[in-house]
């Protein structure tokens, strides 16, 4: 790909968020310009970036290459030059909402107006950020998870207005990175900080009530049902279990939580209609009672795998080692 062919992006907000998010367009084959409240912090950042890179590649992170490949594809820039002419505009500046409104208006004066802008906003309504977008059809969210050169999930958001067609073109771009993507309705907190918040949440209740310590909690968290999720999600997971399981455990939780875990209507409805999971042939996921095997095995090789990677990395260096 020559530079004539490579697509021209733009990261507006080049700090830890947006310069990850950076690294990850320009190693995907595309030219980036960064921008930041002025050129020289932009500027500052693209060295840092540059110099991040081979740190990665030394440690076997990034190809080896990386950080050539990134000094040749990554400029500073203005937001005004950043994003005229790009194809496709990230903003990834500060959560406050005045801010991202702020710096959208003055991408959508300078952009082409049929470039497609994203935010990276973790829990902003999209609808709300599109208020100061011009011709917000081509405007959606783009939501990158913290470190962005690593973590392979995107959320796309479009709001109520969004253009059908901006959806497959970013999810094309995103793909270039190596990432995966998943469509989520325009949602206070979207999905990643709903499910996240609210394991958090009754995490630090069970702290607060003595029941056991933060770090007996991560690990347990890390050790058990979190040691399934980079292969199943709770739905899949669930369906494995027994969804009449899930039902008796809600039950049992109930005899003390009644409000608090109460039963969803989505899973009784399942066990009524004796959907009980890949057991059934049917649950959340539809699984054919005929895969079970299968999908075992599967299961069983993962997690052998799973725990032969996290023997060879040893623990997270957490706990002060001279305690």
């Amino acid at each position: 790909m020559t530079e004539q062919e490579r697509p021209v992006y733009a990261v507006i907000g080049s700090g830890y968020m947006g310069g990850g998010i950076a690294q990850s367009l320009a190693l995907s084959g595309a030219d980036v310009r960064i921008a930041d409240v002025d050129i020289d912090i932009a500027r500052g950042n693209r060295e840092r970036l540059i110099a991040e890179a081979g740190q990665f590649a030394a440690d076997g992170l990034f190809a080896a290459d990386a950080a050539t490949v990134i000094a040749e594809r990554l400029t500073a820039a203005t937001i005004e030059d950043a994003v005229a002419g790009a194809s496709f505009i990230e903003e990834a500046v500060p959560e406050k909402i005045e801010i991202k409104h702020a710096t959208l208006r003055r991408i959508s004066e300078a952009a082409s107006p049929d470039a497609i802008i994203g935010s990276n906003t973790s829990t902003i309504l999209i609808g709300r950020l599109a208020e100061a977008v011009t011709n917000p059809a081509r405007f959606l969210g783009v939501h990158f998870s913290n470190p962005a050169p690593f973590i392979p999930g995107v959320e796309l958001i479009p709001h109520s207005g969004t253009d059908d067609a901006v959806l497959p073109v970013v999810e094309q771009i995103v793909a270039a990175t190596g990432k995966e993507t998943a469509r989520v309705k325009d949602a206070t907190g979207f999905v990643l900080n709903r499910l996240q918040y609210a394991l958090f949440h009754e995490a630090t209740q069970l702290v607060e009530e003595g029941v056991a310590t933060p770090e007996d909690i991560d690990t347990i968290v890390r050790t058990t049902f979190g040691f399934r999720l980079p292969f199943f999600g709770p739905f899949a997971i669930a369906d494995m279990a027994g969804l009449d399981v899930y039902a008796f455990c809600y039950a049992s939780l109930q005899t003390e939580f009644p409000e608090r875990f109460a039963t969803p209507k989505i899973l009784a409805d399942l066990v009524s209609a004796g959907k009980l999971g890949t057991k059934s042939g049917a649950g959340f996921l539809d699984v054919p009672a005929n895969r079970t095997p299968e999908l075992v095995a599967y299961r069983n090789k993962a997690y052998v795998a799973m725990k032969k990677l996290v023997d060879e990395l040893g623990p997270a260096p957490i706990h002060n080692s001279e305690s």
